[in-house]
């Protein structure tokens, strides 16, 4: 029994014929490459600054005994923002007093020395070398005087210095000082954003707009309301990149800030990009070929589709921008490439318009 099935097997697989029937075309929606001026532009979020922030600090050292302003108040130039306790520095005052006060008893003193040796030699009855000796010790005294008195402005200075003072009109942007701590010489204590030009700063991604913008002027407008706008100019973009965001500041001049551009604000800044020649497709074209974009390509004889990788200049929400990796007139597959695989045979059901 075994025998005669296998017998039976082999002669129906023997009528068989040779060549099964060709698989029926893989229907397809395709559409036809055709390249315009493509005009792209970039817009990203940032915030406005002013041109100028004044770090200000104590120049002496000491414990903060008052502090008159916070983080948003205006500040003229000149006024007070903060004084330390200036016991200190009103003892190194009263001993420069005091220094000038003796220096100058030593003046009036060897003055008169040197005025009574002036007459004697006159008359001949001093030395030569007691009257030099005399105005020696005259000169010595002023020169003591004028140190002293020369100690005696520095100690003005420094008690001066125990007040702090906005050097310029503006915004009390950050403040890192309370009553009772002890700064030290040079710590910032305030912030100031200086009144005048604004920037609207932003963070912007290496390549993406830096290096290939044909057009330096930006359109500024506010997030939270966007008919609130304005013109802004690159005026500098960072030579090095942000090792923890990847990312390069550029700094747009603010032309003619809005009131509601306050500090802060954040801004929608959007370039113009060269206008390049590309094909503008559905999105639905693009493919993967071994991680890199990809688009289906109809071969217009043999109906053949092949796997094409393409540079694709930007992304749209319905559309994807294709700058190279095409030709003109060529079709492209738009729905159904998720069914296929190299050399297949399509029949283009529909050609959707670009």
């Amino acid at each position: 029994m075994t025998r005669i099935s296998l017998l039976a097997l082999v002669l129906v697989a023997g009528c068989q014929p040779d060549n099964a029937p060709p698989r029926s075309p893989t229907p397809v929606e395709a559409v036809k490459v055709a390249f315009s001026d493509y005009l792209q532009t970039v817009s990203v979020s940032g915030e406005i600054r002013a041109r100028i922030d004044s770090d200000l600090s104590f120049r002496v050292s000491g414990k903060v005994i008052e502090r008159l302003v916070d983080v948003g108040d205006h500040v003229a130039a000149g006024d007070l923002l903060a004084r330390i306790d200036p016991k200190q520095q009103q003892a190194d005052l009263a001993a420069a007093k005091a220094a000038v006060r003796s220096a100058e008893a030593q003046v009036r003193q060897a003055s008169s020395a040197f005025d009574r040796q002036k007459a004697l030699l006159a008359q001949g009855f001093t030395t030569r070398s007691a009257y030099d000796s005399a105005e020696e010790a005259q000169r010595t005294a002023q020169g003591s005087l004028d140190a002293a008195r020369a100690q005696l402005d520095t100690a003005h200075d420094t008690l001066s210095y125990s007040e702090l003072r906005a050097d310029a009109s503006g915004i009390v942007t950050a403040r890192h000082i309370e009553v009772g701590q002890v700064m030290q010489v040079a710590s910032t204590a305030f912030t100031v954003a200086v009144d005048g030009p604004r920037d609207a700063v932003f963070n912007v991604f290496e390549g993406s707009v830096t290096g290939n913008l044909g057009d330096r002027r930006v359109q500024l407008a506010l997030l939270e309301d966007p008919l609130i706008t304005s013109e802004g100019v690159i005026r500098e973009v960072s030579p090095t990149v942000d090792d923890a965001s990847g990312t390069v500041r550029v700094k747009v001049s603010v032309q003619d800030p809005r009131p509601k551009m306050a500090l802060g604000s954040v801004v929608v800044g959007t370039a113009k990009l060269p206008t390049v020649s590309a094909a503008i497709l559905p999105s639905s074209v693009l493919a993967s070929d071994n991680g890199k974009p990809a688009v289906w390509v109809i071969d217009p004889q043999t109906r053949a589709v092949s796997l094409r990788e393409v540079d694709v200049a930007a992304y749209e929400s319905m559309n994807v921008v294709i700058g190279s990796g095409l030709k003109a007139g060529e079709q492209v597959v738009t729905s159904g490439g998720n069914r296929l695989r190299p050399s297949q045979i399509v029949a283009v059901k529909s050609e959707v318009q670009p």
